[in-house]
């Protein structure tokens, strides 16, 4: 029920004296009386705290105060940052930036909705550069190009070392992800 969001909320449950306003619940997570950052989060790892929230603590968005209401949705039908095709607009209200490079011509299907943000970053934290599912740059693009692991007859010193030395991971406006023209 509302009351293991929200607090006890007592006051707030009472019918208010004539002519009153009623009162906001003991936790509010947004609006004019919004609660502090700390508690709304609190309220929301007190049951999801675990798995792949193990890292929220100390992650960028928790040092941003960032809170789960802030991507999250508690009171629509379906959570809108829960799906692939939706995921990316939720994550875009601050990730401008990736939004713009999503839109150049040679980009991951994330605006198609056949991949989500999800798939290569772990907004509740991680032990990986950039919120990344995997602890290093390779791990992550191996998840789906596991072709490009090798061993090859003929390797590619910078394969091996970081798959982001010739490629960016959002958008480009060069073939196949490339920074600059092959």
């Amino acid at each position: 029920g509302c009351q293991s969001c929200h607090g006890d909320s007592q006051a707030h449950m009472a019918k208010p004296a004539e002519g009153q306003a009623r009162p906001s619940p003991e936790i509010v997570f947004s609006g004019p009386h919004t609660s502090p950052t700390e508690q709304r989060t609190k309220v929301c790892l007190d049951c999801h705290e675990g798995s792949a929230r193990t890292h929220w603590q100390g992650s960028q968005h928790a040092a941003a105060d960032v809170t789960c209401a802030n991507c999250h949705s508690s009171h629509a039908v379906q959570d809108p940052v829960l799906s692939a095709v939706s995921q990316a607009q939720v994550c875009f209200t601050c990730h401008a930036e990736q939004r713009a490079a999503v839109l150049k011509p040679s980009h991951h299907p994330v605006v198609e909705g056949q991949m989500s943000c999800s798939d290569c970053h772990n907004p509740h934290g991680s032990t990986g550069p950039h919120l990344l599912v995997g602890t290093t740059v390779n791990e992550t693009c191996y998840g789906c190009h596991d072709e490009k692991r090798g061993p090859m007859l003929w390797e590619h010193p910078p394969v091996q070392e970081d798959c982001s030395i010739c490629h960016t991971p959002h958008g480009s406006v060069q073939a196949s992800l490339l920074k600059q023209r092959a």
